[in-house]
């Protein structure tokens, strides 16, 4: 079986040195096994995802020496294949409308007191999930906003036990439920990264997927959708993430310096592919 890769960035603001090395790991598995690299934008965030990051990304990786099969995928132009995706998940009866505002969420969690804790914090203590189908056509005749969540024990029911392939962790027992039910579609983002990263890299035959280790815990969900949608269950390689000198892992939110400001002071492609801790050529 031919080796498929992926390096998926989102178009919110430019590429610093840890999108580099996730590039570059990428790239390297698949041309170690002959295969084939992959290059995909996840901007489903209209809010946030911007037309010139999209170019000054395919610009710094160019740069940086990296070659990767066309076309790029967007996955703003395939919203309808999420959509296939949660119409089947409704009509398996795994998916209901929560109605919760965020600071209604927030309300409740924090007056139960003790809430229990996942992967992305609080989890969310099920006020929708027990609506009939009256209240919750009510709701929507009122024409209040809604999110599609999964009912992650239903869901877990029907697909039953499940384990995936990690490189350097083995078989691993998926345990999905520590996310609680986690939101698959809003109305301003009709699809989210859980759902849409698992349906691209079926549809993009990906049979590797190289991505850094805070994305560990986030594919048990991955894991769980896969079996609900009966898709192919690609193997799984969670990279070491870079850090600053103070030991802090580089994010765009922290400003923390792009591949651009980098070429901007004079290195070159090997310096910095040397600096994102890659001494082979890509």
């Amino acid at each position: 079986m031919t080796t498929v890769t992926r390096f998926a960035p989102s178009p919110t603001g430019r590429l610093h040195l840890g999108h580099a090395y996730s590039a570059l790991v990428a790239s390297h598995a698949a041309g170690e096994a002959g295969g084939r690299f992959l290059l995909r934008m996840e901007d489903i965030d209209p809010g946030r995802c911007r037309d010139e990051f999209d170019a000054a990304i395919l610009d710094d990786l160019a740069w940086l020496g990296l070659d990767w099969e066309q076309p790029v995928r967007r996955q703003s132009e395939h919203m309808d294949e999420y959509r296939q995706a949660l119409d089947r998940l409704q009509a398996m009866g795994v998916l209901y409308p929560c109605f919760c505002t965020r600071r209604e969420i927030q309300t409740e969690i924090a007056d139960a007191g003790h809430a229990p804790h996942g992967p992305d914090g609080p989890i969310y203590p099920g006020t929708c999930r027990s609506l009939d189908a009256a209240a919750q056509d009510r709701q929507t005749d009122a024409g209040k906003p809604f999110a599609l969540r999964l009912n992650m024990a239903r869901a877990i029911e029907a697909a039953g036990p499940l384990t995936w392939p990690d490189q350097d962790q083995g078989t691993i027992n998926a345990a999905p439920e520590i996310f609680g039910d986690v939101v698959l579609a809003r109305k301003e983002t009709p699809t989210s990264y859980h759902l849409a990263v698992t349906v691209d890299d079926h549809l993009q035959g990906v049979t590797k997927v190289t991505r850094g280790e805070d994305l560990f815990a986030a594919t048990h969900v991955h894991r769980l959708l896969q079996a609900l949608l009966e898709l192919g269950v690609p193997d799984y390689h969670h990279h070491r993430l870079l850090t600053d000198d103070a030991g802090k892992r580089f994010a765009k939110r922290d400003k923390a310096a792009t591949i651009d400001d980098l070429r901007q002071a004079g290195k070159s492609p090997t310096e910095v592919r040397a600096l994102a801790g890659w001494t082979e050529s890509p």
